[in-house]
């Protein structure tokens, strides 16, 4: 399921497994740049990275739109934002390490390594489009077809909902979900995509499945994407509020992380595998709201969360589901740090 890079030329060894709660090693005196286009699902999945080795990092974000935008990941960054430039992506003194995600990062992530003469490490989460040595690192998941000596994988992906985090959820939870009077159920609802697009009958089906919970006494804590279709996002609220539930309009501190914590299980559709990396990392039943046309790659790792034992198809009721965390967020940290460290030896070594 998971591989662990080697250095270069090296044998490849056993890697921990994606569920371990093992703690990653820590990087706290390495000056690190977030380089990405912004996108929160790239971003958040590098934040994660980050914050688990305690890195020093700053955020750098590519332009998102422009002819630049258009040719990555193979044209040239804009000079505009070049190193050598006051202001820009890569202004400054370059860092020791550099995590990038997104297609348009790649031509940026390139720069550095040229310019730095791969003294900075580089890695980059996900397919970087560009063959496996686009990076001194890179991640992705198993269902992706990209191998090479420095390619690590794992079941699910990276992300900022750390056992950490939902402990403290835990302990101080949110006071508008504390408040509900029931068995709690967190429902992620993701939207359309270019893969696929929430027809009314699909809308119809989950409307009605959720309803049924709700009948059945258990709260429901809804929380929505921005590609959610608005009547999808209206009937939801109309229900949450017919029912005694929460929806979370936008107002406020986000409850995402308290959402989970709180959950005795979690209702997620299929569009989103980052939403589904993130309810498995509580431990309770994921239930997942099949939609036809989801990406035929994101149905491979849910299969395999299936048979990990943690995850069903939602049909209206829970299901008993019985499995340790599995969070691959510092399992990825461990192999990147190794990396790091081993980039580290061969630059001392001359």
């Amino acid at each position: 399921m998971d591989r662990n890079p080697p250095p270069r030329g090296g044998t490849p060894t056993p890697a921990p497994s994606a569920a371990s709660s093992q703690s990653s090693p820590r990087l706290p005196n390495v000056r690190a740049w977030i380089v990405t286009d912004g996108k929160a699902g790239d971003e958040n999945q590098c934040i994660g990275i980050a914050e688990t080795l305690g890195l020093d990092y700053e955020i750098r974000r590519v332009p998102s739109r422009g002819p630049f935008g258009w040719t990555a990941p193979w044209g040239p960054i804009d000079p505009r934002q070049g190193p050598g430039r006051a202001r820009g992506a890569l202004a400054g003194p370059f860092p020791d390490l550099l995590i990038a995600s997104g297609r348009r990062s790649v031509p940026y992530l390139r720069a550095v390594r040229r310019a730095t003469q791969g003294r900075t490490f580089t890695a980059f989460l996900k397919d970087p489009r560009t063959g496996h040595d686009s990076a001194d690192f890179i991640w992705v998941p198993d269902y992706d077809d990209l191998r090479g000596p420095n390619v690590f994988t794992t079941l699910t992906a990276p992300h900022l909902v750390t056992a950490a985090r939902l402990a403290a959820a835990q302990a101080r939870p949110d006071p508008r979900l504390a408040a509900l009077d029931g068995p709690r159920i967190a429902v992620l609802i993701g939207g359309d995509s270019r893969h696929l697009s929430y027809r009314q009958a699909d809308m119809k089906r989950l409307l009605t499945d959720l309803r049924k919970l709700a009948d059945g006494g258990r709260r429901l804590m809804v929380t929505v994407s921005r590609r959610t279709p608005p009547a999808l996002r209206d009937a939801l609220r109309v229900l949450v509020g017919e029912t005694g539930g929460f929806f979370w309009d936008g107002t406020g501190e986000n409850p995402y992380v308290s959402l989970l914590a709180l959950a005795e299980a979690v209702v997620v559709t299929s569009d989103s595998a980052n939403m589904v990396s993130e309810a498995v990392s509580t431990g309770v039943p994921v239930l997942l709201f099949d939609l036809p046309r989801t990406y035929i790659r994101h149905r491979r790792m849910f299969a395999g969360l299936a048979m990990a034992g943690a995850l069903k198809p939602f049909i209206g009721h829970l299901e008993p589901l019985s499995y340790k965390p599995i969070d691959a967020t510092p399992v990825i940290a461990q192999a990147l740090a190794g990396a790091y460290a081993a980039h580290r030896d061969r630059l001392a070594s001359g």
